[in-house]
């Protein structure tokens, strides 16, 4: 089955392009990375913290499946509500470092938008490390779990 999260992974390069599709209007679309509620729900993890402007920050904890707690935050540098959110990410006590995601929210047609996703790496050494894991399936999943959760919001 043909997943429908594109990632676009240039050999040599620091840097990655996450292209989705939803049947989403965009403002429905954005308010599932901006309302802790909706980011718990379709992401699977707790919301320690968001504050979903510019200079917020955020923190979000995960449980794997061995009950082992994941911490990831980050700080937002630019919330442009329905059009753009760019912030920092980093997954607390894992060697993948800080990474930079330009997050841009396109409206297609009334029910319809693409998310487009420029993240940047410290280098092109940690965003192979983190390509080699099963991101491209996991981002996949998240992005399945948000249009079928974010649906039921219309």
């Amino acid at each position: 089955m043909e997943q429908k999260t594109k990632i676009n992974a240039q050999d040599g390069k620091q840097d990655l392009v996450i292209t989705r599709e939803f049947d989403l209007p965009v403002d429905l679309l954005f308010k599932a990375y901006a309302e802790p509620g909706v980011v718990e729900q379709w992401m699977g993890t707790k919301v320690l913290k968001l504050e979903s402007r510019k200079h917020g920050s955020y923190q979000f904890e995960t449980t794997d499946a061995k009950g082992s707690k994941y911490r990831f935050n980050g700080v937002i540098h630019e919330f442009s509500p329905n059009r753009k959110i760019t912030r920092t990410f980093e997954m607390e006590n894992t060697p993948f470092g800080v990474q930079l995601e330009l997050l841009e929210f396109e409206q297609l047609t009334d029910q319809a938008s693409r998310l487009n996703m420029h993240v940047i790496y410290e280098s092109p050494a940690k965003r192979d490390q983190v390509l080699q894991l099963p991101f491209a399936q996991g981002i996949n999943m998240a992005h399945n779990r948000l249009q079928d959760i974010v649906s039921k919001l219309k």
